[in-house]
């Protein structure tokens, strides 16, 4: 389908993405030949114009002859004819900067890669936290609440620390506790979240495991604490700044797009699934699956400290976003991040 563009249809299509980008204004034959150096007639133009609004590039907003980019127009500029912007040392250095500062600890660090990314580019900035299972562990502890009540606590290298409460089936001493907690620190500190939970799993198939009450105890009660872990978290730095634009001035867009930012969780997941790809990804309208984010785009990149810590960035905005500068921020973002993560 993309084939079938001709060069003239390419550039005039372009023109118009980018002038509607630009402007938020619907474009129209003579903006274009007013702006760009075509070489051709403003009657030329109307005709491509209209043989893009039949292929689904682009649709009239009104009566008049004047079009905006559809979604199937925006996936083809940004797939095959962006071309992105260098960043200049000024901005390149502020991304720098806010990334390295020390003593933030990792979620202020993450945070404040969000605060960058929206300040950066005027849109809303996204940034999720490490899955557990990305993080190192760096120890656990078992309080005694009662005869068969015990609060568990694992910590990560990263510092975020995760509570829960077991109930076990027969009694456990506090010395007993303490042993366990001692023999679960010595045997797994260090290991990759994920490589804990696949080795807790491997010593309970072991049948040596059962010879020693104790020891099977230990297994067990480290098997409840990585069940079930909780979903990620994802901070929203400069939403207010997408509810400013015109595209959102509709009460009721407005009122979904907010309800999608405090719900968080498809931003989580839309996150999620970036977070072991390579490069840069653009997330544009109905390819969210969500009615909220009707008329956004998304830009991710994926971040990964040397200790193993993962999580995905990204910019949410209208479609009508600067993609061109956008994409290059992100990605900059991304390698700062990944490069200051274990520092402090």
């Amino acid at each position: 389908m993309y084939r079938d563009l001709n060069e003239r249809s390419r550039k005039i299509l372009e023109a118009i993405i980018e002038d509607f980008i630009a402007t938020g204004e619907p474009v129209g034959s003579r903006t274009i030949t007013r702006r760009h150096q075509l070489g051709i007639s403003p009657a030329t133009v109307r005709n491509v114009m209209a043989d893009l609004e039949e292929a689904g590039f682009l649709y009239s907003p009104h009566t008049s002859a004047c079009r905006v980019p559809t979604e199937k127009g925006y996936r083809f500029y940004v797939d095959t004819m962006i071309q992105l912007k260098d960043l200049s040392f000024d901005l390149r250095k502020a991304i720098e900067d806010s990334c390295s500062m020390e003593g933030l600890g990792l979620e202020g660090r993450l945070k404040r890669a969000g605060q960058v990314l929206s300040a950066t580019s005027r849109y809303a900035g996204l940034v999720s936290y490490p899955s557990f299972e990305t993080t190192v562990f760096r120890h656990i502890e078992f309080i005694k609440l009662s005869s068969k009540k015990i609060l568990a606590i694992l910590v990560s290298k990263a510092g975020n620390a995760q509570n829960k409460i077991i109930e076990v089936q027969h009694p456990i001493s506090k010395r007993e506790l303490e042993k366990i907690t001692n023999f679960l620190n010595s045997k797994l500190t260090g290991l990759p979240i994920c490589e804990v939970k696949a080795l807790i799993i491997k010593e309970m198939k072991e049948e040596k495991a059962l010879y020693d009450s104790l020891l099977h105890q230990a297994f067990e009660l480290s098997r409840e604490v990585f069940e079930d872990q909780p979903e990620g978290t994802v901070f929203v730095e400069g939403a207010s700044n997408i509810l400013d634009l015109p595209e959102f001035a509709d009460l009721e867009c407005m009122k979904k797009l907010f309800r999608t930012f405090e719900q968080k969780n498809l931003l989580v997941d839309l996150l999620e699934k970036c977070r072991n790809a390579e490069g840069t990804h653009v997330f544009i309208g109905s390819e969210f699956e969500s009615s909220g984010l009707e008329g956004c785009s998304l830009v991710t990149s994926s971040y990964i400290s040397k200790s193993g810590i993962s999580g995905t960035l990204g910019i949410l905005g209208p479609s009508r976003m600067t993609y061109s500068v956008v994409i290059p921020i992100v990605a900059h973002t991304a390698r700062q991040i990944s490069r200051f993560l274990d520092v402090d």
